[in-house]
């Protein structure tokens, strides 16, 4: 895989003005990268921008807290993919992690799964799930991971990087073995094929060394804002 097809090339700080925006989008079209991941109210202006391009339109959701109502999560993802969001990168529910109400967290995931698979464009989104490791224990992690593969996620997500810590290769390994392991069993258990899950790095990651840490750990997409620098670091 070309190298840049790695990146999401990311502007979610609350400050972004209109022009900051259509900066990222102008860089990501000379660099190709694989997408641009921004607010979802900058959605539309992002979309229109890459028409007649391969670069996906990525919009977080429920971000960066994901303690919005599941109906709050559906609405906003309904309303980006109708505002040509092509991928979902949604905030897990922690705060119901933390009270082991795993149905809630499954049934948060798999109704934004439906929307992703079911809506008014006619497209499927592909559905990455933030989990935030940086606040979950090592048996919450695995749990998260497991519980996102169950409910249909396309990737599973280290980081929002707006909380109290980003990515870590030893956690992206982590979730690589996991949902590796946790397709494997589906796959025994139902006698089907079940999709692969990616994983998805992001936080943290400002130059070429922890990026290629990151994809030697199992990363299949980096998320950051530091891009245009890593890939230039990558082609010296």
């Amino acid at each position: 895989m070309e190298f840049s097809k790695y990146f999401d090339h990311t502007i979610l700080k609350a400050d972004a003005s209109s022009e900051d925006v259509n900066k990222i989008v102008r860089e990501a079209i000379q660099y190709n990268f694989a997408s641009v991941c921004v607010n979802s109210a900058r959605t539309k202006q992002v979309s229109s921008m890459l028409i007649d391009t391969d670069i996906d339109v990525c919009t977080v959701i429920g971000f960066p807290l994901g303690a919005m109502s599941t109906m709050a999560k559906k609405m906003e993802t309904l309303t980006a993919i109708e505002d040509g969001a092509t991928e979902i990168d949604m905030v897990i529910n922690v705060g119901a992690i933390k009270d082991g109400d795993w149905d809630l967290v499954k049934e948060d995931i798999e109704e934004v799964k439906e929307v992703c698979r079911n809506n008014t464009t006619g497209q499927e989104a592909i559905l990455k799930v933030i989990i935030e490791t940086c606040l979950l224990t090592e048996e919450e992690k695995v749990l998260a991971c497991e519980v996102s593969v169950e409910a249909g996620a396309d990737f599973v997500k280290t980081s929002t990087g707006f909380s109290t810590g980003g990515a870590t290769a030893e956690d992206v390994a982590l979730m690589r073995k996991t949902v590796d392991a946790k397709t494997a069993a589906l796959e025994k258990e139902t006698g089907k094929t079940w999709p692969g899950v990616r994983v998805k790095a992001s936080g943290g990651i400002r130059n070429y060394e922890t990026a290629k840490a990151m994809i030697d750990a199992g990363a299949d997409r980096l998320g950051t804002s530091a891009t245009i620098a890593i890939v230039e670091e990558h082609n010296k």
